[in-house]
Parts: structure tokens; C-alpha cells; sequence
């Protein structure tokens, strides 16, 4: 590795540049300005930038006062001026990969950003992509683009990849404290990004190339698909038995080698597993090889929001009452607990597969407080939380947990409620009124 780039990391010269301040580029820019490294965060969206500047926060699971330590650093710019990436010496993309409406790679934001940095590139430059993607992304769609500036990869700019492990709302894990996968074009650009990335995270874990990087977190995020779709179709077989999967999980976790419990819900949400199994699908083709495994997970989790309606429509026929006149009550929006992301999350579909079949649908999650828009279910933007007490619950035939956030009174939910379906056996210490309880 080049002396002077050691030198300048040490001495906290190098000025770090992250483009995309959301889920992934917020919380690393917080871990390189703790650091104490001058950063300068870009993104489009103007109302991040002017919430920034005032010491507030757009994600859920960091607080205000933390964005206001961060505004009052000496260290920290956010812009939305991409003529300035010039001025940085690492230039660390972190910006969305999801699928089209016919589940392909939409690259858009990766290109759309390779093309802003292009023709403002300059020599020594490292360049790092964070978004999961499949592999050879970085060498096949991103390399080319950066090369249109006139600068050679690997002589006059370096290329890295180290993927995101991003888990909103986990307290036990923050982006420091979780080890990093490193990639490079080059063994310099990967000796370049891995001991950069060594100052400000537990431990920067090298491997042989780009394609093995961008691999290596498809396959952490396939890994929890099949498993998750695996616990999904035992829930469909042990309920038709009589057996509670959750009892069943909990006994076999106990076992302390060859087994790690996974859960069941309602379908699979957010920006990562419901998406990147078909990432590597998609790229398979290419090569002529089959995913079926992958693809039979996928389909798996994509159908439990309809199992979920099916199983309520059962609970309701077993109180005397119909589907189609019901008013429904969706507790929780977000794809996991205790957060306000809402990117893919199975309660959208649910939403939408309810209102086409009940009377009234309704929700409510203490983290969104209103729907804002979305690609696939612009017709909910605006549709706001609805509060919880003792008259509200009761006034619905049936209360359906798809997120188990934990600051909601599920002793007192179940009380009030006339019935309680329950995806995520969220009130499994609930002693009294067990009767209302429906596990789906």
C-alpha cells in the first residue's frame, strides 16, 4: 500500500465524501466523523440536507440529539453540490438497488451516480461501493462509466467494494461494531479501502476480489431468505396439525450446535432479502445456471400475505363473522420491529389485499405516524396511524399484528379487542383472554 495514503489516514487528512445519506450513508458518515475524518455528505434530496443543517433526524432509530452533535462538528458538510466531489479523496456510494416491476437489477441509482462522479474524477481518487448488488456490478457497470472521465482504473484511480450490513433499530449492533467485507479492482485499491475502513469499524475483512465482495452479501441476505421461507412453510404444516411452530422453534433452539432459530411472519420486508435473491437469479441466466432453491424461497415468502388474510378470514368464520363486512386493524407498517422503515414491508401488501376484501381497514404503528408515497402503493400516501385505546380496538372485528413493535400494550390489546390474529406471536406472555388470540 502506498506510504502517503497510510500517512494521510493516520493523520486524518483524507477527506471522505459519502453520496446517498439514508439507511446505510447517514450511520457511516456518523462512524468516520467519530473518527475524527472530515467528511462532506451529498445526496439530491434537498429536505435532508436542510434537516441536517437544523439537528434533525429522518430515520426513526437515530435520534435528533445525535444529528446535532453531528451538525455542531467541525467536520461534517452535507450538500447537495456534486461539482464538489473534486475535493474529496474517497468517494463512498451508497445508494439504492432495487427491482423492477418484473424483478430484474434497477441499476439506475448506481449509474445515475457514476455518471455525476465521471467528469468530476480525479487522479488518486478511491472510489467505494456500498449497495448490494450482484457480482461484477462494479467491474462491468460501474468501472466503465468511471473510465468515461479519460482517468484508467487501477493506475489513476482505485475501485473498492465493501457491502453494507446495515441493521436499523438493532442496539447491539451499530455500523462500527459490525466487521466489514472489502473488495478491490486491484490488491492496491483493497489494501487502500481496507485499512481506511479499519480506522472506523471493529475489523475490515479483505477477500480476493470485487465479485467475491459483492457475493459475499447476496449471500448472507439469501441465507436468511431460505431459512425464513423454510420456518414460513413449517408454520402452513404445523398449524394444519394442531402444533404451535413457535413452541417448536423455542424447544429447538435450545439444542446448542447444528441448529439457529429462525422466525415466521407475515412475508419478508425491507431494502434487502425480499430484494437480493433475485440479484443473483437475474445473474445466473447469464451463466445458464438455475436457481430453484432460491426462487422456491422466493416465491415462499412472496405468497404469506395471502396465507395471512386466509387465516384471518378463518378466525373471523370462527367468531360468526364475514370477511367482506369486517373493519380490520393492522398493527405495525413496518417491515421489522421498532423502526419506521416501510420499503417492501408484507403489511403494504396486506393493506392492499384487506381493502379490496373488507369493509374497513385501518392501522397503527407508533414509528409512522403517516404513509408517505410509494412506488407500488401510491393510493395509502397519506393514510395516517390510528390511535390505540380501549374504544378504538374494540370497535374492530379483528386485530391483526404484522409488526411486533415493542412498545405496544398487547395485555391491553388483547383485552380490548374482539380478536387478536397474531403473525409474529407477539402476545405470547399474554396470560388473560388467551380465547381472542388466533396465531396465523
Amino acid at each position: 500500500m502506498d506510504r502517503s495514503f497510510q500517512e494521510k489516514t493516520d493523520k486524518r487528512e483524507l477527506k471522505i465524501g459519502v453520496i446517498g445519506l439514508g439507511y446505510v450513508g447517514l450511520p457511516l458518515v456518523m462512524a468516520f466523523v467519530d473518527k475524527g475524518f472530515p467528511v462532506t455528505g451529498f445526496d439530491i434530496d434537498v429536505s435532508k440536507i436542510e434537516m441536517l443543517n437544523k439537528g434533525q433526524s429522518y430515520l426513526k432509530h437515530i435520534d435528533d440529539s445525535a444529528i446535532a452533535v453531528l451538525r455542531d462538528s467541525t467536520l461534517f458538510e452535507p450538500i447537495t453540490d456534486f461539482d464538489r466531489i473534486g475535493e474529496v479523496d474517497i468517494i463512498i456510494i451508497c445508494v439504492p438497488t432495487p427491482l423492477t416491476a418484473h424483478r430484474e437489477p434497477d441499476l439506475r441509482f448506481i449509474t445515475k451516480t457514476a455518471e455525476a462522479i465521471a467528469p468530476r474524477l480525479r487522479k488518486d481518487q478511491l472510489v467505494t461501493l456500498e449497495s448490494t448488488t450482484y457480482p461484477g456490478t462494479s467491474e462491468e457497470v460501474l468501472l466503465p462509466i468511471l473510465e468515461t472521465s479519460g482517468l484508467v482504473c487501477g493506475k489513476d484511480f482505485h475501485l473498492a467494494y465493501s457491502p453494507e450490513r446495515e441493521d436499523p433499530g438493532n442496539a447491539n449492533f451499530s455500523t462500527a461494531q459490525i466487521p466489514k467485507v472489502v473488495g478491490g479492482h486491484t490488491a492496491e485499491a483493497c489494501e487502500r479501502a481496507t485499512y481506511l475502513f479499519g480506522q472506523v469499524i471493529a475489523q475490515a475483512i479483505p477477500v480476493s476480489s470485487l465479485k467475491t465482495a459483492e457475493a459475499v452479501k447476496l449471500t448472507e441476505n439469501i441465507f436468511r431468505s431460505i431459512n425464513i421461507a423454510l420456518v414460513n412453510e413449517l408454520k402452513m404444516i404445523y398449524t394444519k396439525m394442531g402444533i404451535d411452530v413457535w413452541e417448536v422453534i423455542d424447544a429447538a433452539k435450545t439444542k446448542p450446535f447444528g441448529y439457529m432459530p429462525f422466525y415466521p411472519g407475515p412475508g419478508l420486508g425491507g431494502h434487502c432479502i425480499p430484494i437480493d435473491p433475485f440479484y443473483l437469479t437475474w445473474k445466473a441466466r447469464e451463466f445458464d445456471t438455475q436457481t430453484k432453491f432460491i426462487e422456491i424461497a422466493g416465491e415462499i415468502n412472496t405468497s404469506m400475505p395471502n396465507y395471512v388474510v386466509q387465516e384471518l378470514m378463518n378466525a373471523l368464520n370462527d367468531n360468526g363473522k364475514a370477511l367482506k363486512t369486517s373493519r380490520i386493524l393492522i398493527i405495525g407498517l413496518a417491515y421489522k420491529k421498532d423502526v419506521g422503515d416501510y420499503r417492501e414491508s408484507p403489511s403494504l401488501k396486506l393493506l392492499e389485499l384487506l381493502e379490496d376484501k373488507v369493509g374497513r381497514v385501518d392501522f397503527h404503528d407508533p414509528f409512522i405516524p403517516e404513509l408517505g408515497d410509494t412506488r407500488e402503493y401510491k393510493r395509502f400516501s397519506g393514510m395516517k396511524s390510528v390511535d390505540l385505546n380501549a374504544e378504538s380496538v374494540g370497535s374492530y372485528d379483528a386485530v391483526l399484528i404484522a409488526t411486533d413493535h415493542s412498545n405496544i400494550d398487547y395485555a391491553a390489546l388483547v383485552r380490548d379487542a374482539q380478536l387478536v390474529v397474531d403473525t409474529r406471536n407477539a402476545t405470547k406472555t399474554v396470560t388473560e383472554g388467551r380465547e381472542k388470540i388466533y396465531k396465523a
